[in-house]
């Protein structure tokens, strides 16, 4: 495993002076994520950003509740993942609930027409009767579909979170909180929380207009919708700043009561997560990778059903299928990161083994709709942006990039695009992630673009690995009420991370669980009892090749670890657990 700088993370001392009140770790671990007021914990609905601040937003009410009111057909077009799913599940529920005649959906495959509101879409969307075509997650680039779709006679409602383009489509309005001069203050939400907003000015509007009879059409509680928010949201990795944290816990709050719909029950009960007890993690780690797996392997159209259906039967059915597709993506991944590895330990040997300063990788067999995940494998493994590419069967090269928080892809991509004028056929996304589309003879030239970009970018150590802790625990705290104060403690995820610690331990024994994974047992620097820890994936990384001069039993020289203090919960018994991020030789 590749030597990490371990920092710890700065705790303002004035954010610290306002959480007295708390756990001493507690207000620690707040107050290095600049929180310094214990009111800003609290998840409270009231404490959500106002919905009349997103700009566009009352005229997107507005169409959408003259078309319910006047029996419009009304068709939503998703994006192709979990992101996209719950946003399109939330739309057709609440539009069902107020009363819209027979909201339809469309979700692109991307095998065959590619991301977003492309002109073949628009086509169908017009063939199938739509009168107003509303999109999720997606078409703040979709110049082409929405000109097709309003030369059709369409209405077109643009509803995304991805940054825009130096110019915007000619929709009959847009909603994104990313937009130039949009002045909503939580730029983070997903596309699954932009499309909330917008479902919740559209129920007032058709509230203001007397649609709404408690006898005959009751007015829609939202809130209970907020669980496909939450998963959509987690799943999104967006950042989770103050408003996304309330919409996520409002959600998991939901689920953990037996109120979520039985298809999110089912995706975390296939995964063997418990939904009485779920947090964000089973959100991010079980439900939406399996939600994933159908938009990258086939179409979505399963996992939206599954999100959709009422009938616990069907659902627990739609998410077998899911797992199963899950799996199938697992193994596709594992043999394509072994394969861009390997090309890639062939590249080094002439870089005296240090890795470019992105990587670019292409493989003519590999599978599109993966290049995403192994793109953030090879990332999180070298500490470097990286692109991973597949044919899409028509010449073109489909590409997924995934970066460090030093270099923002979509801008370095846009400045690839600048300095070579046609390289780049399409591209888009955020500071994290982006995707992009080649010719098959452009892969060179734009592996040497985008190199170029990194380093004139980014600092040499800015392209080293660093793992930000929240410091040492006192073997005193490391018990099972302080681990459940964390876990009840967040929602924690992007840019709110779950907090993590470092230690010193004697490693007393270590053992290979599940093929990949390395179970320990340790003991903490200042005594006390033994403890059990967990290395997820230690085999991919390598750990367990050196397991003889790291890891050996009853070592009496300490290891440094960083870690999570977590809880282990089976069958009925509740075990405190470390969860080992990073262990190295002191």
């Amino acid at each position: 495993m590749k030597t990490l700088r371990i920092r710890e993370r700065r705790v303002p001392a004035d954010a610290l002076a306002g959480l007295r009140e708390l756990h001493p770790v507690m207000g620690r671990i707040y107050a290095a994520r600049g929180v310094g007021n214990p009111m800003d914990l609290r998840p409270d609905l009231a404490g959500l950003a106002d919905v009349g601040g997103l700009r566009g937003i009352d005229r997107a009410a507005e169409l959408l509740a003259e078309a319910v009111a006047g029996g419009r057909r009304i068709l939503v077009v998703g994006d192709f993942d979990a992101d996209g799913a719950t946003s399109v599940a939330l739309f057709l529920r609440a539009m069902r609930a107020m009363g819209a005649r027979e909201p339809d959906y469309l979700v692109p495959n991307r095998f065959e027409f590619g991301y977003g509101l492309t002109a073949p879409i628009a086509e169908m969307a017009a063939d199938r009767g739509a009168d107003l075509l509303v999109t999720v997650d997606n078409g703040i680039s979709s110049h082409a579909g929405v000109a097709a779709a309003r030369a059709r006679g369409l209405g077109v409602i643009v509803t995304d979170h991805h940054l825009p383009g130096e110019s915007l489509p000619a929709a009959d309005a847009i909603v994104n909180p990313n937009l130039p001069g949009d002045g909503f203050p939580s730029k983070a939400l997903a596309g699954v929380g932009v499309i909330f907003y917008v479902l919740a000015a559209v129920r007032a509007r058709l509230r203001d207009t007397g649609w709404f009879h408690p006898g005959r059409r009751p007015e829609p509680q939202l809130g209970s919708l907020l669980d496909l928010v939450a998963l959509g949201t987690v799943a999104d990795v967006v950042p989770l700043d103050r408003n996304n944290r309330v919409l996520v816990e409002q959600g998991l709050r939901r689920i953990r009561a037996g109120q979520g719909c039985p298809g999110i029950r089912a995706l975390l009960q296939v995964a063997g997560r418990d939904p009485a007890r779920a947090v964000a993690g089973d959100l991010g780690f079980a439900a939406g990778p399996r939600l994933n797996a159908a938009g990258r392997l086939e179409d979505m159209s399963v996992g939206i059903r599954c999100l959709l259906t009422d009938k616990p039967g069907e659902a627990e059915q739609l998410a077998a299928e899911l797992d199963g597709l899950n799996r199938q993506r697992r193994e596709i991944e594992q043999n394509m990161e072994q394969e861009a590895l390997a090309s890639l330990e062939q590249a080094m040997a002439g870089l005296q083994g240090e890795p470019p300063a992105a990587l670019c990788m292409h493989d003519g067999h590999w599978h599109q709709g993966v290049v995403g995940i192994v793109a953030s494998r090879l990332k999180e493994r070298f500490h470097r942006p990286a692109v991973v590419f597949a044919p899409d069967g028509d010449g073109l090269l489909k590409g997924s990039g995934r970066s460090i928080p030093a270099l923002h892809m979509r801008d370095a991509l846009e400045r690839v695009h600048s300095l070579n004028p046609g390289l780049i056929l399409r591209f888009g996304g955020h500071a994290a992630a982006a995707g992009l589309t080649l010719a098959s003879d452009g892969l060179d030239r734009f592996r040497e673009a985008l190199q170029a970009v990194v380093r004139d970018w980014v600092e040499p150590h800015e392209l080293e690995g660093e793992l930000l802790t929240d410091g040492p625990l006192a073997a005193g705290d490391l018990t099972m009420a302080l681990a459940r104060e964390i876990r009840a403690g967040g929602p924690w995820g992007q840019g709110f991370a779950e907090p993590c610690f470092d230690n010193l331990f004697h490693v007393q024994a270590a053992r290979i669980v599940g093929e990949r994974h390395l179970k320990l047992q340790l003991c903490h620097e200042q005594g006390g009892n033994p403890l059990e820890g967990i290395a997820f994936r230690a085999v991919d990384h390598g750990w367990t090749a050196r397991m003889p001069e790291r890891i050996p039993p009853a070592t009496p020289k300490p290891s440094r670890a960083v870690y999570r203090l977590d809880i282990n919960a089976w069958r009925g018994t509740e075990r405190l657990q470390l969860v080992i991020e990073h262990l190295e030789s002191v």
